[in-house]
């Protein structure tokens, strides 16, 4: 499992020209499940982002987790984290989930933030989507678990 995880100060996913799903100051999460990608990766990916600490402090350092500014969290599928980029010049993806596998992971993973308190908007697994957001910062990290 793959999640790149940005701090915004606002984000929202667009399918066929509606928003579907909406936030204010947090973190977008574009998640891409592999093949392998079981309870395990769910847990362990929940759990690093309710704790990481990448908000900043009245002093401009980051020492703050998302509970503690009062964020959001949206997570948005990203089949296209998974990919091999290592040869030729078209990506591959032997190493991503099926559609089903993927979703099924996808929406667990989205289960796991809520049952931490976690306020969670979402894509639509498989869509057509737009990504719409302000990089805080710009603050980027990249999760492999």
């Amino acid at each position: 499992m793959i999640g790149l995880i940005q701090r915004v100060s606002e984000a929202n996913v667009t399918v066929d020209g509606n928003i579907i799903g909406e936030i204010g100051q947090g973190m977008l999460v574009l998640l891409g499940v592999e093949k392998k990608d079981s309870e395990a990766e769910i847990e362990k990916l929940a759990n690093k982002l309710c704790r990481y600490r990448m908000f900043s402090d009245k002093d401009g350092k980051m020492n703050l987790n998302i509970e503690q500014v009062d964020g959001e969290i949206l997570v948005v599928s990203q089949f296209t984290l998974v990919a091999d980029t290592q040869k030729g010049n078209r990506p591959g993806f032997s190493r991503g989930a099926s559609p089903e596998h993927g979703q099924a992971i996808y929406e667990k993973f989205v289960q796991a933030l809520k049952n931490k308190g976690m306020k969670v908007a979402t894509g639509e697994f498989g869509a057509d989507m737009q990504v719409g957001l302000i990089n805080d910062g710009p603050v980027t990290f990249q999760f492999s678990v």
